[in-house]
C-alpha cells in the first residue's frame, strides 16, 4: 500500500507530501463544503491523479495525521498493491428519498467474489442512515463488514456534498467495495457520553421524524432543557444528543438531531427512533470524549494480525464542539494506540457506521468516534 497526501488551504493550491506517481489510486478527499463548491476543484484533482478514482465528500472539520483542520481540503490516495476496489454511487433523488431502496439497489451493484468490506461516504442533511444502512445490508453477507459516515456542513446543517469522479453535489451516496485475500480491515466505534435526567418513552414517531415523547410534543420538551440555548437549535442540540434504547437486549444507540420542524413541532433525527423506545438526554467533557476515542481505537485494534498502514477516522461535530480547541487530542489518542506508522485521515461528520463490538450489522451511530483500519 503506497499513500500520498495533500492539503489545500483557502485561495492555494493543493499541497502533496510526494511526488510519487501512483497508479489508479482511490483518491479520497474531504473537505469544507464551501470549497467543495468551487467548480474547478475536480479538473484540479483530476491533474494531480489522472487516472485516479476521486471520491469527495464535505465535512464539519478534516483530519489528516494527528491535525483537525478546518477550512481546508485534505486528500488521501491509496494505491493498494495486492488488493482492488470498486466504487458505484447513487443519488436519492433517482429513489423519490427512499433511503432503504438507494441502499439496496447500490448493494446490488458490486461483484461478490472476493468481497471483503465496504465503505460508503453519504449524503448526510437529508439521509435517514439507518435506513440506508438496512437496506445496503439486505444483499450483504454478514461476514463482509460496513463502516462509513454521513457528510457534514461544519455546524450550519445548510447542505452536504459528496460525488464520485465528478463535481461534488447533493444527495449522493458513495460505496467503495474492497477486495483481495490479504487485505485486513477493521472498525470499531465509541463514544464517551452519559446520560442524564429523566427517562422518557417515544409515544409518536416516523423513522427518524420524533413527534412525542411521554404523549407530548418532543420538541417542546426538548426546548424546556436547552432554555436559553433552544434560540441556537439545531446546532445547540449537538450538545445534547438523545440515547436511545429500542429493547432491553440491544445497546444504546446515540441519536443527533439534524433538524427541526417548528410548523409540526417535529424534530428530524440522523436515524430512525422507534415508538417504545426509551429516551435519555447525554452529556459529555472533553476528558470523556477523548478517553471515548482511546476505547474506540482499542476496539479497532482487537484480535487484528497486521499492524494498520492506513486509518479512515470519522468523529461526530457534536464531539468536536465540545473538545473545542482540544479536538486533536481524541486523534492524538487514536494514533497513541495504533501506532505512528499508520496514515491517518478522516473527517467531522453527521453520522458514524459501525457495528457494535462482536457484532456482525452495521449501525448508525452519533457522538462516536469511528475508525477503520487497512493493511495488505
Amino acid at each position: 500500500m503506497r499513500i500520498v497526501q495533500g492539503i489545500k488551504k483557502a485561495d492555494g493550491k493543493f499541497v502533496l507530501n510526494s511526488a510519487e506517481k501512483l497508479s489508479g489510486p482511490l483518491v479520497m478527499v474531504f473537505g469544507n463544503r464551501y470549497m467543495l463548491e468551487d467548480s474547478s476543484l475536480y479538473d484540479e484533482v483530476r491533474n494531480l491523479f489522472p487516472n485516479g478514482h476521486i471520491v469527495f465528500g464535505s465535512t464539519s472539520g478534516e483530519i489528516i495525521n494527528e491535525a483537525v483542520e478546518e477550512k481546508t481540503i485534505v486528500l488521501t490516495a491509496i494505491a493498494f498493491e495486492k488488493s482492488s476496489f470498486i466504487v458505484h454511487t447513487k443519488n436519492v433523488k433517482e429513489f423519490d428519498n427512499n433511503d432503504f431502496n438507494l441502499g439496496q439497489a447500490l448493494m446490488k451493484e458490486f461483484p461478490k467474489d472476493k468481497l471483503k468490506y465496504f465503505f460508503l461516504v453519504s449524503e448526510g442533511s437529508t439521509v435517514n442512515g439507518s435506513a440506508l444502512i438496512k437496506g445496503f445490508e439486505t444483499g450483504k453477507a454478514k461476514n463482509i463488514g460496513l463502516s462509513g459516515g454521513l457528510c457534514g456542513d461544519d455546524d450550519r446543517f445548510e447542505k452536504t456534498l459528496a460525488s464520485y469522479n465528478e463535481n461534488p453535489k447533493e444527495g449522493e451516496v458513495v460505496a467503495i467495495a474492497f477486495y483481495g485475500d490479504t487485505l485486513e480491515i477493521s472498525s470499531a466505534n465509541f463514544g464517551g457520553w452519559t446520560s442524564f435526567g429523566p427517562e422518557r418513552i417515544i409515544t409518536k414517531s416516523n423513522n427518524n421524524v420524533l413527534y412525542e415523547l411521554d404523549g407530548k410534543p418532543a420538541l417542546d420538551l426538548y426546548k424546556r432543557y436547552l432554555g436559553d440555548k433552544a434560540k441556537e437549535l439545531p446546532k445547540s442540540a449537538l450538545l445534547y444528543p438523545l440515547s436511545v434504547i429500542t429493547t432491553e437486549n440491544e445497546a444504546a444507540i446515540v441519536r443527533t438531531i439534524l433538524n427541526i420542524d417548528e410548523n409540526n413541532n417535529t424534530m428530524i433525527l440522523a436515524g430512525d427512533v422507534p415508538e417504545g423506545s426509551r429516551v435519555q438526554l447525554m452529556m459529555s467533557t472533553v476528558d470523556d470524549i477523548a478517553n471515548g476515542a482511546r476505547t474506540a481505537a482499542e476496539l479497532a485494534m482487537k484480535n487484528r494480525k497486521n499492524k494498520p498502514e492506513l486509518a479512515i477516522l470519522v468523529s461526530c461535530v457534536g464531539r468536536k464542539l465540545v473538545m473545542d480547541q482540544r479536538t486533536e487530542e481524541e486523534v492524538e489518542e487514536v494514533i497513541s494506540v495504533i501506532g505512528d506508522n499508520a496514515v491517518v485521515s478522516g473527517f467531522y461528520s453527521y453520522g458514524e457506521m459501525a457495528p457494535f463490538e462482536g457484532q456482525d450489522s452495521c449501525k448508525l451511530h452519533n457522538q462516536t468516534m469511528t475508525l477503520t483500519l487497512f493493511s495488505e
